[in-house]
C-alpha cells in the first residue's frame, strides 16, 4: 500500500527481558517507545524525504537476539553431543538463512563443516559468556557497532571488560600496557611507555594506516632484539594430559590424535598439528612430556572450549587417559631476547642452559617449580616461564627489576605478532585452518607419515597427488609505510594480473623494515580449475605478484621462507650460551 517499512540498529540499545524468560506473549511486554526510535526516525527523514510528510507511523517494538561478538553460533553444542545450533543471527535472520541452512545440513552429514566456519563456531565461547549480566551489557554494545568501521587490532569492546584477568594486569595497568581482548582475557596489546600514573592509557582513534602507537612497538622489538622482551601471554589455552593408570594409553591416544611423533622424551617439547580426517588443522599446539604418563599442551588462545571438546569426543570408551584444563593455574612470562639466558641465569642462580624445545623446573627468584620451556612463539632466542599464578607477580618483579641491567622492556602481542609473521610462523585461525593442511603450510617436516593419526590417509593421498595452494610470505615493495594504507587481511593477490589467492595475516616487518603478509596462492587453469602449486611455480623469477590495497596494486616478493633480517652477530650469538654476569647497561626500561 505504497508504505515503508524502516529499523536500523540504534546506539545505546536497550535489553529486553534481563530478569525473566522470553514470555510466549511478548507483544504484550514491549510498548512503544518513540523516545529511544527518534534519533533512526529522524535519520530516516532526511534519507527519505518523502517520509517527512507521512502521517500516524506505525512503531513495532520486538526484540531480537545479539551474539557477544555480533556473529552467528552454529555446529554442534560442546555439552551435548549431535545437538547442533543455528542461532543469534544479530538482527538478520533472512540474510544468511540459505547459506546457514545448507552449513549445517552439510555439517550434521558429514560430521566436520565443508566450508570454513570458525568464526561462527559455537564452541569459540567460554563460561563467561554464557554469563546474563555480562550479556546484559554486551548485546548493548553490539547494536549499535553492528554496521560500524572495526579498525583490526584496534576496535575492542568496552563493556564485560577487566573479567578474565592475568594476576599482572594492574602492575602492567601501571606500566603503560594498553590492552584488548581474547576469549574475555584481557591481553597486553602494546605499551604506552609516555602514560602517566594513575591515568591508563587508552587505545587511540582506530586507523587503517600505520598505527599511532607504532613506535612504542618498534622500541618493543628492539629490546626482543638487543636485550629482552617481557611478554605476558597468560591467556594461552593449556591442558594436562595423563593416564591416571600410569600405563601407555595417553601415547596411544595423543599419537592417534596429533599429525607428529609425540613419543619423546621426558622433558621434550614437540611442535604438533591435529588434523581433522581431511587432513585439516583442528589444533596447531606445543606438547610438553611432564612424565612417562603425562604430557602438557599449550594451544591458541580461543581454543580453550573447541580444542578440549574436540579431544574428548575422540577419547575411546573406557580409556584412562584424563584431560584436565590448568589454563588459569599458570601465568606465562615470555622472555625474549639475545640475554634472556643471561637474566635467567642470575634469577635461578646458575649458569642456565636449555636446548631448544626442551622443558625444565627452575626455581626463579623465591619461586619454586617454574616451568621453563626453550622456545618463545617469535623465532627469536629466549624461554617461555609458566609460573605457578600464586608466583606470578615475584616473578615478574624480579624480571622487571634485574632486567634492567640486560634493557629489559615490556612487550605487547601485537610486536610479537608482527614478529612471528616476519619469522613466516602461522597462527591457526588466521593462517591455519580446518580447511588447510599441514602440506600446504609448509610444516610437513611436522608430519610423521609412518603412524597412523586422524587425517593420515588425506595427507597421505595429498601428498602423492600435489598440493593446490600453499603459504607464502610475501613483503610489500613500493609502498610507503608511513603514508600508503596498510594491509591487515583479505586483501587479494595478484600473480601476472590474475588472482591467486588472499591475505590471512598481515604486520610490518621490523627487521626488513617493511610491510610484510603472509597468504595461500594457488593456479588456477584457463578453466578455472585448480592445479598443482609447486615451488617453481612461486619462486619464478618472471613471476610479478601484486596485493591489492583499497584499489591500489603493490608490488610484492614472493617468499617460501622466512626472509633474511638483520641477525645478531657472531659475538652476540656466543654471548647467548656462555656464562653471563651483568654489566651495567642503558636501561630500556621506563
Amino acid at each position: 500500500n505504497s508504505g515503508f517499512m524502516i529499523g536500523g540498529f540504534e546506539r545505546n540499545a536497550k535489553a529486553a527481558f534481563v530478569d525473566e524468560k522470553i514470555p510466549f506473549q511478548w507483544q504484550d511486554k514491549l510498548a512503544q517507545d518513540w523516545d529511544h526510535f527518534m534519533p533512526l526516525w529522524e535519520a530516516a527523514k532526511e534519507r527519505i524525504p518523502l517520509l517527512q510528510i507521512s502521517k500516524n507511523p506505525v512503531l513495532a517494538n520486538a526484540p531480537d537476539n545479539f551474539t557477544p561478538n555480533g556473529k552467528w553460533i552454529l555446529g554442534e553444542a560442546p555439552e551435548v553431543d549431535n545437538y547442533f545450533v543455528a542461532v543469534g543471527m544479530n538482527g538478520n535472520s533472512l540474510q544468511g538463512a540459505g547459506g546457514i541452512g545448507k552449513a549445517v545440513a552439510d555439517w550434521i552429514v558429514e560430521g566436520v563443516p565443508k566450508q570454513e566456519l570458525l568464526p561462527f563456531e559455537v564452541n569459540r565461547f567460554v563460561d563467561l559468556h554464557n554469563n546474563r549480566q555480562y550479556l546484559q551489557q554486551r548485546v548493548v554494545e553490539i547494536v549499535e557497532r553492528h554496521y560500524a568501521i572495526e579498525f583490526p587490532t584496534q576496535s575492542e569492546y568496552q563493556t564485560g571488560r577487566r573479567t578474565r584477568c592475568s594476576p599482572l594486569y594492574s602492575v602492567l595497568e601501571t606500566r603503560g600496557a594498553v590492552f584488548g581482548v581474547r576469549m574475555g582475557y584481557e591481553r597486553p596489546l602494546y605499551f604506552d611507555t609516555t602514560s602517566k600514573k594513575g591515568k591508563p592509557p587508552k587505545m587511540p582513534e582506530g586507523t587503517y594506516y600505520k598505527p599511532k602507537f607504532f613506535d612504542f612497538m618498534l622500541a618493543e622489538y628492539i629490546a626482543c632484539r638487543e636485550g629482552v622482551g617481557i611478554i605476558d601471554m597468560s591467556s594461552f589455552s593449556k591442558i594436562e594430559i595423563k593416564s591416571v593408570d600410569h600405563s601407555t594409553a595417553v601415547v596411544d591416544y595423543l599419537q592417534k590424535m596429533c599429525s607428529n611423533d609425540v613419543d619423546i622424551a621426558v622433558g621434550g617439547i614437540v611442535h604438533t598439528g591435529m588434523q581433522n580426517d581431511h587432513g585439516g588443522f583442528e589444533n596447531d599446539c606445543i606438547l610438553v612430556r611432564l612424565s612417562e604418563y603425562s604430557y602438557f599442551m599449550v594451544s591458541p588462545t580461543n581454543q580453550q572450549t573447541r580444542i578440549y571438546e574436540w579431544m574428548r569426543r575422540y577419547m575411546p570408551p573406557g580409556s584412562s587417559v584424563v584431560l584436565n584444563d590448568v589454563t588459569s593455574m599458570y601465568t606465562v612470562i615470555n622472555i625474549v631476547g639475545p640475554k634472556a639466558r643471561q637474566l635467567l641465569s642470575e634469577l635461578s642462580n646458575t649458569d642456565f642452559f636449555l636446548k631448544p624445545f626442551t622443558c625444565k623446573y627452575v626455581d626463579v627468584g623465591y619461586a619454586s617449580d617454574v616451568m621453563v620451556m626453550a622456545l618463545t612463539h617469535t623465532g627469536e632466542p629466549g624461554y617461555c616461564l609458566y609460573v605457578p599464578t600464586e608466583y606470578a607477580l615475584h616473578v615478574y618483579g624480579k624480571l622487571i627489576t634485574i632486567g634492567r641491567d640486560y634493557g629489559a622492556r615490556d612487550v605487547g602481542v601485537l610486536t610479537q605478532r608482527f614478529m612471528r609473521i616476519e619469522k613466516f610462523i602461522p597462527l591457526w585461525a588466521e593462517d591455519l585452518t580446518s580447511m588447510t593442511t599441514p602440506l600446504e603450510a609448509g610444516s610437513a617436516m611436522r608430519v610423521k607419515m609412518d603412524k597412523d593419526f586422524i587425517g593420515q590417509a588425506a595427507l597421505q593421498k595429498q601428498r602423492e597427488q600435489g598440493v593446490t595452494q600453499r603459504l607464502v610470505l610475501f613483503e610489500l615493495e613500493e609502498i610507503d609505510p608511513d603514508k600508503d594504507i596498510w594491509p591487515w587481511g583479505n586483501e587479494p593477490v595478484y600473480r601476472n594480473g590474475q588472482f591467486v589467492g588472499s591475505i590471512t595475516s598481515a604486520g610490518y616487518g621490523f627487521g626488513i623494515e617493511k610491510l610484510i603478509c603472509l597468504a595461500f596462492i594457488r593456479c588456477y587453469s584457463k578453466d578455472g580449475q585448480r592445479e598443482i602449486v609447486s615451488t617453481e611455480y612461486i619462486t619464478d623469477p618472471t613471476a610479478v605478484y601484486q596485493i591489492d590495497i583499497c584499489g591500489k596494486r603493490f608490488k610484492a616478493k614472493a617468499h617460501i621462507s622466512a626472509p633474511q633480517s638483520s641477525s645478531l652477530s657472531s659475538t652476540e650469538e656466543e654471548d647467548t650460551v656462555r656464562p653471563y654476569r651483568p654489566k651495567v647497561v642503558t636501561s630500556l626500561v621506563s
